[in-house]
């Protein structure tokens, strides 16, 4: 990763930029330098997690009341671009821990949010967030996973997909059908990494990001209390449309952050290669390139940033979250090809970043909502719900 000047960001506090520069110091310091080796590796980075537990840097906004770091999301979001620009991986993970956090600190009791919170938000345990189903992705109101009453306790009985941090999380978020059939008959609750009946299968083999464990997750009969439900019964979809609201601002930092990665790369070498006597960076179709890439870099961070203003003023922000993780994650993908592009044959090999980072950007298209259903949702918004 390349050294230079940091983003010039609108931050709203001097402890706001105290603590940029805090995580850009961890982020150059502890990330970056291992990334492409442990990526490589299939290695998952533990230990960096602890370290941004350990940092007041997994619960940023939530309530210091429970651990957290009473940060608004305009400023959380910055920290979440910042890892992912050093390895997304982290930054990735980081934004999933807090959107497994999402239910519990929205919708738990005050008596739940003391017993559990402090743990999760400061305490070095890490979270999940089990929705999606091998049968239901995108279609999530039809999820299979059961809970059935028994006295004061619920049994889960399914299996969870596509879950990022799978078989190493401290605990999920599960939501599991607890009534009929569509969204109205889903529950939330927050079940415990060692239950016993739970387990996860070997993790997906992926195309990047093989350093973030994604694996099925199995409930054989696992009993949670009934003191582990979060919210009323039926309420589970709604909780997880409003956590995935705040989710998908997070892919979207993600986003910029990798293509800032990628186009800091790509400015590095274009100043630096030469070709026909002189760098390749004085070449005008290549400028244009960059110029291209910045100005979908800007334009991503500020759409983001405009969405994250309206959450944290308390206004909807639903179709503008929408709008961040489409755009930011399709200019992600632009970018980092670019990238691969400027620096030629020698961006396809793996002594440079950016084919990393191109994979890596591809799986942000994809998480939280494919971009097709980030469209549903902008037209939705724009036109109502489909007629059909």
């Amino acid at each position: 990763m390349p050294d230079h000047t940091p983003v010039d960001r609108q931050l709203p506090t001097d402890e706001a930029r105290d603590l940029l520069s805090l995580v850009r110091d961890i982020a150059q310091r502890e990330i970056a330098p291992k990334a492409a080796e442990e990526e490589d590796a299939g290695r998952f980075p533990r230990e960096v997690f602890t370290l941004l537990s350990e940092s007041g840097l997994l619960g940023l906004p939530y309530d210091s009341g429970f651990g957290g770091g009473d940060q608004p999301y305009e400023v959380y979001l910055q920290v979440l671009e910042e890892l992912a620009a050093a390895r997304l991986t982290v930054g990735l993970g980081v934004s999933v821990h807090s959107l497994s956090c999402h239910a519990l600190a929205g919708y738990g009791t005050k008596e739940q949010q003391t017993e559990h919170l402090p743990a999760m938000l400061g305490g070095g345990l890490l979270g999940a967030y089990c929705l999606s189903e091998p049968s239901s992705g995108s279609d999530a109101a039809s999820l299979r996973t059961k809970a059935v009453r028994d006295g004061d306790d619920w049994v889960l009985t399914g299996t969870k997909a596509w879950i990022t941090h799978g078989g190493v999380a401290d605990f999920y978020t599960v939501l599991a059908r607890t009534g009929g059939e569509g969204a109205r008959g889903i529950t939330a609750f927050l079940v415990p990494g060692d239950a016993e009946g739970l387990s996860a299968a070997v993790p997906e083999k992926k195309m990047g990001m093989k350093g973030s464990p994604t694996a099925q997750v199995n409930f054989d009969g696992v009993r949670v209390a009934d003191s582990r439900r979060i919210g009323d019964e039926g309420q589970g979809f709604a909780i997880a449309l409003s956590a995935l609201d705040s989710g998908r601002l997070g892919i979207a930092a993600c986003a910029i952050g990798v293509a800032q990665a990628a186009l800091d790369e790509a400015v590095a070498y274009a100043t630096e290669r030469q070709q026909f006597g002189r760098p390749i960076a004085d070449f005008q179709g290549l400028r244009f390139m960059l110029a291209d890439m910045a100005t979908q870099i800007e334009a991503g961070r500020a759409l983001y940033l405009a969405a994250a203003r309206l959450r944290d003023v308390g206004r909807p922000f639903s179709k503008q979250a929408a709008m961040a993780k489409l755009l930011c994650t399709d200019a992600a993908m632009k970018v980092t090809t670019d990238a691969v592009q400027v620096l030629g044959g020698y961006g396809y090999t793996l002594d440079f970043p950016v084919e990393r980072l191109m994979r890596e950007a591809k799986v942000l298209q994809i998480v939280e909502g494919t971009n097709q259903i980030q469209r549903m949702v902008i037209a939705r918004h724009l036109a109502g719900p489909d007629s059909r």
